[in-house]
C-alpha cells in the first residue's frame, strides 16, 4: 500500500468537522506534497493535553496548589507509608532537574507540606517526607482532579477507553522505556 492509498481522502475528514480536520485539510490543500496524516492523531493529543492542563489547573487551584506542587506531593503520597522519597527519586518521578527539585522542596517545606529528614541508611542523604497537611491537600486535590477527569471521559464508552489506553501505552512506550 502506498502512502496515498493509506491516507483517507481529505473530504472524509472535513465531514467529521472538528478543528483538527479543518487544519489538516488546509495543510493538504496548501502542501499536497506532504503527508499530513500524523496531525490527525498528534494534534488531537496536543489539543486534548491543553484542555487537560486547564482542567487540572482548575482542580489544583481549588486547593491552593500549582501543578508542580501536586506532582511532588502526589509522588510522595503514592510512595506509601511513610510517604517519603529521596530527592533523586522525586527527580526521576517528576522529570525535572535536581536543582529544580531542590527549589521545589524548599517551597513546599515553607508551606508546611513536606519536611526534610536525614536518611538513616546514608549519613549524607536526605529524605523528603509528606507532612499531614501535605497529605490532606494532595488527597483533596486528587479527588477533585479525578472528578474532573472522569467528566472529560464521560462520553467515551468503557470498551473505547480500554482501547485508547492500550493505544496510548504503545505510543508512549519509547519515551517511558
Amino acid at each position: 500500500m502506498t502512502t496515498d492509498e493509506a491516507r483517507p481522502a481529505p473530504e472524509q475528514y472535513r465531514s467529521a468537522g472538528d478543528e483538527v480536520d479543518r487544519i489538516v485539510g488546509a495543510w493538504e490543500r496548501e502542501r499536497p506534497d506532504l503527508d499530513a496524516s500524523p496531525l490527525h492523531v498528534l494534534s488531537r493529543i496536543s489539543r486534548l493535553a491543553r484542555h487537560l492542563d486547564l482542567a487540572r489547573g482548575t482542580a489544583f487551584a481549588r486547593h491552593g496548589l500549582e501543578g508542580w506542587e501536586f506532582d511532588v506531593l502526589s509522588a510522595l503520597r503514592r510512595s506509601g507509608e511513610p510517604y517519603q522519597l529521596s530527592p533523586g527519586q522525586l527527580v526521576t518521578q517528576t522529570l525535572v532537574t535536581s536543582g529544580t527539585m531542590t527549589n521545589r522542596v524548599d517551597r513546599l517545606a515553607a508551606r508546611g507540606f513536606v519536611e526534610r529528614h536525614p536518611d538513616s541508611r546514608d549519613r549524607r542523604g536526605v529524605l523528603v517526607a509528606l507532612t499531614p497537611s501535605g497529605r490532606e491537600v494532595v488527597d483533596a486535590a486528587l479527588a477533585d482532579l479525578l472528578d474532573r477527569e472522569r467528566d472529560l471521559l464521560r462520553d467515551l464508552p468503557p470498551r473505547e477507553r480500554e482501547a485508547l489506553t492500550s493505544t496510548l501505552r504503545v505510543l508512549l512506550q519509547p519515551f517511558d522505556g
